[in-house]
C-alpha cells in the first residue's frame, strides 16, 4: 500500500509542544521570514492562513487586468479575481505552458498582473525567468504560484516573479496541513492590502510547522523531481515528458474507466494519487495524471515507482 504524504515526524512534534504551551517563546514567524526571503531573494514577506488568501492579498493589489492561463493553474485564480471584480485576460497555452512571446500581444489595461504556477499542472516547469523579462517590458506584474516549485536548487523557480505565493497545506512540498505565504520584491503591495492581510492571519502553531518544514524543503522538492523524471523517462507519451514536473499526465480517451482501475490497484491508506482530465488545474483534454507530489517521500523509491509502471503497463497506458 502507498503512503499519502502528511507533515513530518518532526514537524508534528514541535506543532504539538507549541500548542500544548512547552515551547512558548520561540518567534516561529520572524523566522519563517527569514527562511522564505532566503529562499525567494525577496525581502517582504508574510505567513498568511492559507494559499487561496495569499491569492486574494496579491490580486488585491492589482489595479488592471488579471491573466491567467488558459489551463494547468488553479481555479482560484479566476475565482478570487472575479470575487474583486477583476477583469480576467485568459491567455492561450500548450497544454499549460506560456510561451513567453505570447505575451507580447496582450492588450492589457495598466498596472495588470499575470498569476501562474511553478509548474503548469504540476506536470511541466514554467519559463519563469522568460515570462518575467516579457512581463516586465509590457510593464506587467508577475505573480507566481511557487506552492510546488519553492526549494528550487536550480533557482529557476520561486525567485524571478514580483511576487511568489504559496500554500502550506497538505499535500504540498512545505507541507504543514494548513497556512501560506507571500513574498515581494517590495513592499508597496502590503501597504496597498492591510485589510486582507488582517484577515488572514494565522497561529503561532502553523508558523512552528512551516519553519520546520522549511529546513529541507529543497531536499523534498529534489527527491519527488527526480521520482517523476524517472516516471516520464519509461512514459514517452505523457504530457511535456521532457519538462521537470511533480506528476506524470497521460492521454488516453478512456482516462476514467483507466483511473477506477489504478485506483483499486495502486491503493492508499489515506487519500490517493490517481485524477483524471479535463481539469482546468491540470490539462483540458482526456487524462490521467499519477499525482507523485501526493505521495510520501519513503514511497518514492525504485521499488514503488517500478510498481506504477506495471500498473500502467498492465491497463495499456504507457
Amino acid at each position: 500500500m502507498f503512503r499519502f504524504k502528511t507533515p513530518s515526524k518532526k514537524t508534528k512534534e514541535i506543532m504539538s509542544k507549541v500548542a500544548s504551551g512547552e515551547i512558548a517563546d520561540s518567534n516561529f514567524e520572524e523566522s519563517c521570514i527569514e527562511k522564505i526571503s532566503r529562499l525567494t531573494g525577496h525581502d517582504e514577506v508574510r505567513i498568511t492562513s492559507s494559499g487561496n488568501n495569499s491569492i486574494f492579498i496579491a490580486l488585491s493589489a492589482v489595479e488592471g487586468d488579471v491573466i491567467i492561463p488558459d489551463q494547468g493553474g488553479w481555479h482560484g485564480f479566476k475565482q478570487i479575481a472575479k470575487f474583486l471584480n477583476k477583469n480576467v485576460i485568459t491567455l492561450k497555452t500548450d497544454l499549460g505552458l506560456i510561451n513567453p512571446n505570447d505575451i507580447d500581444d496582450l492588450e492589457v489595461n495598466d498596472g495588470s498582473a499575470l498569476i501562474y504556477t511553478s509548474f503548469a499542472g504540476y506536470c511541466a516547469e514554467q519559463d519563469t525567468k522568460s515570462i518575467a523579462e516579457h512581463c516586465k517590458d509590457k510593464n506587467i506584474m508577475t505573480i507566481e504560484d511557487a506552492s510546488a516549485g519553492i526549494g528550487d536548487r536550480q533557482n529557476r523557480l520561486g525567485k524571478h516573479s514580483d511576487i511568489i505565493i504559496a500554500s502550506t497545506g497538505s499535500p504540498k512540498i512545505i507541507n504543514v496541513g494548513s497556512g501560506g505565504f507571500i513574498a515581494a520584491k517590495n513592499g508597496e503591495i502590503f501597504t496597498e492590502t492591510t485589510m486582507p492581510q488582517k484577515l488572514s492571519k494565522t497561529s503561532e502553531i502553523v508558523c512552528s510547522g512551516i519553519d520546520s518544514e522549511l529546513d529541507d524543503v529543497e531536499e523534498k522538492l529534489e527527491i519527488t523531481l527526480n521520482a517523476t523524471e524517472y516516471l516520464k523517462s519509461h512514459i514517452p507519451d505523457s504530457i511535456h515528458c521532457e519538462k521537470r514536473g511533480l506528476n506524470v499526465i497521460i492521454p488516453h480517451e478512456d482516462a476514467k474507466s483507466i483511473a477506477w482501475n489504478l485506483k483499486k490497484t495502486l491503493t492508499t491508506d489515506k487519500s490517493g494519487f490517481i485524477t483524471t482530465c479535463p481539469n482546468y488545474n491540470r490539462v483540458k483534454q482526456k487524462a490521467v495524471a499519477i499525482e507523485i507530489k501526493n505521495l510520501d517521500y519513503g514511497c518514492l523509491e525504485k521499488e514503488y515507482l517500478d510498481r506504477i509502471l506495471d500498473e500502467i503497463r498492465a491497463n495499456n497506458l504507457q
